[in-house]
């Protein structure tokens, strides 16, 4: 049985911008792993492939193993195709079985399971092809599939999500070093930590209400406080950081101040004080020294957020934070307001208040308005600088990409830049 993961350009992806403008929803974070590891850990596949946005294909081929947009992976065994926000915990289907589809109420794919004596059935020469000959030769499959809907149901699940991925793990005890004096809080059955991760004097790790879970070669200064759950990604460093619940930080990522409830995907820093809750913050952003985000109405009213620059989304809880996508770039003192949406490929200088709800992708905060800066040239080379750091490199597939993603977000950044001209105009 072949797993196929899927993440079709519909209408509704952009619920889960601007952090999945880059990359395929099941790249998102919730807990210890992405959403793609869960669904391949719950149905047990060995043989993955996958098909994406073609606008990303080929900067995520350089990024995975898995056959990418691939139509050879639609043929030759047993398939079972799920869409990247189907909730893994909750999936209930057979990997095998009878051929069957499952569409939810606004006819996006969910699931399509293809016995591979049907494949001859269906056409195959590509996904939406496969898809929508299936949709016409099969029954429709009776299990529920419960999926992810918006990107801050994964902040908000996250702090339970880190508990069960922990005992999944299956791992506890200490393969790394911890140097003296320290304090470890709680059961040390429910704190892990990996080999060449380096814990230095004077640190508390504290288990009392959920696991902790540090990664091969991550490393915690002095003076940081870590309250479990929390799980801190491979060659992640912690500098005097107030680190407490609910916390998923990626690899290779630089965190001091207070965070809480937060995921941040990957290669980003967040080295100085401010405070950062309820977020998500994707990878190579940098968060300016006392950049702070709000996470609750001084009403404890519930949170919106603003996804397309125009109609407020009611999340239903009193606490989110900011989202916060791939490049962008704070200045020191920068204040988000609760729920704020920062476009990817983001410069934002400071107003000394908090700033608007929604900033669209490759803006550049100036002045407290919105303008186009130096333009999205300027943008790639300071990108192409901050990657070697960490050792990656920005590619020609990388640009390709993120001149599509420019294209897709004008409709949102043109007025914003235009208001930001009248303004500008006015003073």
């Amino acid at each position: 049985m072949r797993l196929v993961l899927l993440d079709q350009p519909t209408a509704k992806r952009f619920h889960f911008y601007p952090l999945a403008l880059s990359r395929p929803i099941w790249e998102l974070r919730c807990g210890i792993t992405t959403l793609g590891e869960k669904l391949v850990a719950k149905i047990g596949a060995a043989d993955v492939a996958c098909f994406v946005p073609p606008y990303m294909a080929d900067a995520y081929r350089a990024q995975t193993a898995w056959p990418v947009n691939d139509p050879a992976s639609l043929a030759g065994d047993d398939l079972l195709i799920v869409a990247g926000n189907v909730r893994a915990e909750e999936f209930t289907c057979e990997p095998v079985g009878p051929s069957r589809v499952k569409f939810d109420a606004d006819g996006d794919c969910l699931v399509v399971r293809v016995a591979k004596e049907d494949l001859g059935k269906l056409n195959t020469g590509s996904i939406d092809a496969l898809i929508e000959s299936a949709k016409t030769a099969f029954g429709t499959c009776d299990c529920e599939v419960p999926v992810w809907k918006y990107v801050w149901d994964l902040v908000l699940a996250n702090p339970g999500q880190l508990t069960k991925d922990f005992a999944a793990a299956g791992r506890s005890g200490i393969e790394g070093t911890v140097e003296q004096p320290n304090a470890i809080r709680g059961g040390r059955g429910d704190v892990f930590i990996g080999k060449g991760a380096l814990v230095h004097p004077m640190v508390v790790l504290d288990a009392e209400h959920g696991p902790i879970y540090l990664d091969e070669g991550v490393e915690v200064h002095p003076f940081t406080r870590i309250e479990g759950p929390c799980y801190v990604g491979k060659k992640s460093i912690l500098l005097g950081a107030k680190c407490r619940e609910g916390m998923s930080i990626g690899p290779v990522c630089r965190v001091g101040g207070e965070v809480e409830e937060s995921i941040i995907q990957g290669y980003s820093n967040k080295y100085h004080d401010g405070f950062l809750g309820h977020a998500y913050v994707g990878e190579w952003v940098n968060l300016g020294a006392l950049t702070t985000n709000s996470d609750l109405k001084n009403d404890y009213s519930s949170v919106s957020v603003t996804l397309d620059g125009r109609t407020p989304i009611d999340t239903g809880s009193t606490k989110v934070g900011s989202l916060i996508g791939d490049h962008s770039k704070t200045s020191i003192g920068t204040l988000f307001n609760t729920g704020a949406y920062v476009g990817a490929m983001t410069l934002i200088a400071a107003t000394g208040k908090p700033l608007p709800k929604f900033i669209p992708s490759f803006a550049w905060f100036l002045e407290g308005v919105v303008t186009k800066g130096f333009g999205k040239r300027k943008l790639y080379e300071t990108a192409a600088k901050a990657m070697p750091r960490r050792g990656r490199q920005w590619t020609a597939a990388d640009e390709a990409m993120w001149d599509e993603i420019y294209k897709m977000t004008e409709s949102t950044r043109k007025p914003a830049i235009a208001k930001g001209r009248r303004v500008l105009a006015g003073n």
